[in-house]
């Protein structure tokens, strides 16, 4: 008899608590199986640098597999039903993933397989809490965090304990050359993703690493250490959470065991938030297309390239801003507090509609994810569920004053005002000539004048709001 199953992977590229490893391990010989599959919108319209780190994952999970990784590119089912065909399968296993056209797709496979008589078996892997699982007294789903987390979470089934890696496995590469993925970012040396090769181990060892030095160095300052940008205080798991290459269940318990008093607390909640935004992409699957306020799609937004332009390039004029747009240039990377304030700038001061800020996030990213990434931007710009209030407008010279107030984040990635004494690096602008020439600056030039005057965007934007809230 033939006993060997087909393990797919997705968004699960681990081996520590992989339920459909798990399953699959029960069987004398596995064949590991990843499919770029341009028919789901995450591949089709993958972002570069989160394009990066999947190939970083794969190539890395392959030799964690010792080289036994079957990496495809083509349609799911079509790939999947020929290797059942060829090598007499009669077990599939994979892990769930919740973005609206994967579970159309998985719905659609498991029928067609099962047709080919065959078991087919998914898993949880990646949320705490599936999302159809989390109701309210009325049976409904929660629009608001704080009830969804403390009453639709918390009073449930806690989080499974996670599981460790079998013991006992035997992988199978198949030999054919047929739709074999072709790498895209492997050779090129001289790019502008070379740059992550410096900052980024991509491997499931290295997500292990860097959230027990984050448990060991961060942990204990994080509620309120994650607001400052210069400072070690935030965990930085969130793309290896995006691609499953450590597990929510793994993270969960070990803040829970590790950390302590409202730095655990508040830690749990981010994870929370992870779980409201599937939780909400799961109930409104075109929330990263659509206002969820529809009150919005009457907003007369400001459309200029020119503009968007300028806040990509962090060239605003803003130094905050632009430091934090910088940052996500060179590393894929943002400090989540710089998220909210270039988030904020780009809807309410510039008036731009936050589904650009939204596209430029998806390409820059390494943590793209569908769901945290349009619920954060609804949520910034006033659109979402439970989202800010349109009328909380950051201030962007008093945001960097506030949580960056020795200015080293600023200095870091701007080095061409990093000579201005504190009293005006939030404000170059403000400087008086002598000033910017002991500074060697010369504004317009080494560094732009702000394309905005902040307080009439803010009146600007608060009287577009008026008009479509009568």
């Amino acid at each position: 008899m033939n006993d060997t199953c087909i393990l797919w992977f997705r968004k699960d590229l681990r081996l520590d608590d992989n339920p459909a490893l798990i399953e699959a391990a029960k069987h004398e010989r596995i064949i590991p199986l990843f499919i770029f599959d341009r028919n789901l919108e995450e591949y089709n319209k993958i972002g570069e640098a989160s394009h990066w780190w999947l190939e970083k994952s794969l190539i890395s999970l392959s030799e964690d597999l010792n080289q036994k990784l079957n990496i495809l590119e083509g349609d799911s089912l079509e790939i999947i039903s020929n290797i059942i065909k060829e090598e007499k399968i009669k077990h599939v296993y994979w892990n769930r993933c919740y973005e609206p056209d994967r579970i159309a797709a998985d719905t659609f496979l498991k029928k067609e397989i099962t047709k080919l008589n065959v078991f087919a078996k998914s898993f949880n892997s990646s949320l705490l809490w599936e999302p159809w699982k989390i109701k309210n007294k009325s049976g409904n789903f929660y629009k608001v965090f704080t009830p969804f987390f403390k009453k639709g979470c918390l009073q449930t089934d806690q989080p499974r304990i996670p599981c460790k890696k079998p013991k006992e496995l035997f992988f199978l590469k198949l030999f054919k050359e047929d739709n074999i993925y072709q790498f895209k970012f492997q050779k090129s040396k001289n790019k502008w993703y070379a740059k992550f090769e410096k900052i980024w181990n991509v491997s499931e060892a290295a997500a292990k690493n860097i959230f027990n030095n984050f448990l060991e160095n961060g942990a204990s300052d994080y509620n309120v250490g994650r607001n400052f940008p210069s400072k070690n205080s935030v965990s930085k798991i969130s793309a290896y959470l995006h691609w499953g290459q450590i597990s929510p269940f793994r993270v969960w318990h070990e803040a829970k065991n590790r950390m302590s008093g409202s730095h655990k607390e508040t830690f749990l909640s981010e994870l929370g938030w992870r779980e409201f935004s599937y939780h909400l992409l799961y109930h409104f699957p075109k929330i990263n297309k659509q206002n969820l306020k529809e009150q919005f799609n009457k907003l007369d937004w400001n459309v200029s390239n020119e503009l968007l332009l300028k806040w990509k390039k962090g060239k605003t004029g803003f130094p905050i801003v632009d430091a934090g747009m910088r940052e996500l240039w060179k590393t894929g990377y943002m400090h989540n507090r710089l998220r909210m304030i270039t988030a904020s700038f780009l809807v309410k001061n510039l008036l731009i509609h936050w589904k650009e800020g939204e596209k430029w996030f998806w390409d820059c990213l390494l943590d793209a994810d569908l769901a945290n990434n349009s619920a954060s931007w609804q949520w910034v710009a006033g659109t979402g569920s439970d989202a800010a209030p349109f009328f909380r407008i950051f201030n962007p010279i008093t945001q960097g004053q506030k949580f960056d107030k020795d200015a080293l984040y600023i200095r870091k990635y701007l080095p061409e005002i990093a000579k201005l004494p504190n009293k005006f690096i939030f404000t170059p602008w403000l400087a008086d000539k002598e000033i910017l020439s002991d500074a060697n600056i010369t504004l317009g030039l080494d560094y732009p004048y702000p394309i905005i005057d902040y307080i009439s965007s803010r009146k600007k934007a608060l009287d577009a709001f008026k008009k479509i809230s009568n």
